[in-house]
């Protein structure tokens, strides 16, 4: 007698995670993701500086030529991180209108995430934690929470 314990069947599928560890993975991904990133820099108005710290650092230098050419292979870091951004970017756009939608980064909030402070300075103080957090109240809010 088998005992063994099944998930029901469903039409839905599982997302297949994407292997970050792959290079093929990330060189397939890398230079529309840092398109999208330069898309989202410009829509939010971000300071270079700023858009440099949301990459995680980079040189002012390094910015440069990734923004005249972004055919180049990101590590996993970057990847999640423009992941994490452009899930905002996206999250904020089914939310609120299109001008709203881009401002609100610049905006001090008062849900207690923010601290009074702008998404943008939490997310430049905190790093890709801060990133993960904003993505994950946008996504609930998103989904009625």
């Amino acid at each position: 007698m088998n005992l063994a314990y099944a998930y029901p069947k469903s039409r839905f599928e599982p997302t297949v995670l994407v292997d970050l560890s792959s290079r093929a993975e990330r060189e397939r991904l890398s230079a529309s993701a840092l398109k999208g990133f330069f898309k989202l820099a410009a829509a939010w108005q971000l300071r270079d500086e700023d858009a440099r710290e949301l990459l995680g650092g980079l040189s002012a230098s390094s910015f440069y030529d990734w923004k005249k050419n972004p055919e180049r292979v990101l590590d996993a870091d970057r990847i999640t991180r423009i992941s994490y951004l452009l899930g905002i970017y996206k999250a904020l756009h089914i939310l609120y209108g299109d001008k709203l939608a881009d401002e609100w980064v610049h905006l001090p909030n008062t849900n207690i995430i923010f601290g009074g402070r702008t998404p943008l300075a939490l997310m430049l103080g905190g790093g890709m934690l801060a990133m993960q957090t904003v993505r994950q109240l946008l996504d609930a809010r998103r989904g009625g929470l």
